[in-house]
């Protein structure tokens, strides 16, 4: 049973490299963004940022369907603070994190690439602000996300089984 979360702040490549993991480890993909409800989208979309009131209903949504994939699921969501982490690992114990994380100007020229994404340039500060990186002993692992797909989605199949697994960093 593999549950796992690609997390980090918009731009970062959670969705490409969710999907890719998910298919490596042979359990369903979900994408946290299709449980955002259309007012929350709009929010974003109009470059004001989600506040907790926003997020608090959609990760438990996000934490129902990652916990309704009993035999595992690898999930893409931002999940930017140690609280909103802890009420994913709530709903499922086991769960594991993949943080990618990048610059500034890295994510920005990213996002700015991206056709038809909901989520504006300008909310990415917020983002930034908002990130609370994994702490030592939250069962994860940190990857720079300009390392390529491939490499990404490789580091993580090694490491998210691995018991050992807390707050780990990686540049291999």
């Amino acid at each position: 049973m593999t549950h796992v979360v690609v997390m980090g702040v918009s731009g970062c490549g959670k969705s490409t490299v969710g999907e890719l993991l998910a298919d490596r480890l042979r359990v369903p993909f979900l994408d946290a963004d299709n449980f955002h409800p259309e007012a929350n989208l709009a929010k974003m979309a109009d470059g004001t940022p989600l506040d907790d009131a926003d997020r608090w209903p959609w990760l438990r949504l996000v934490g129902v369907a990652l916990a309704a994939h009993p035999d595992g699921a690898v999930v893409a969501c931002s999940a930017l603070r140690r609280t909103y982490r802890d009420l994913l690992r709530d709903a499922v114990p086991e769960v594991r994190f993949v943080h990618l994380e990048g610059t500034r100007e890295q994510l920005a020229a990213r996002m700015r690439a991206r056709a038809r994404h909901f989520m504006p340039v300008s909310l990415l500060d917020t983002q930034l602000a908002t990130l609370e990186p994994l702490g030592g002993d939250e069962p994860g692992i940190v990857l720079d996300c300009t390392l390529d797909p491939a490499t990404l989605v490789s580091r993580a199949d090694r490491t998210v089984g691995s018991p050992n697994l807390v707050g780990r960093r990686t540049g291999e």
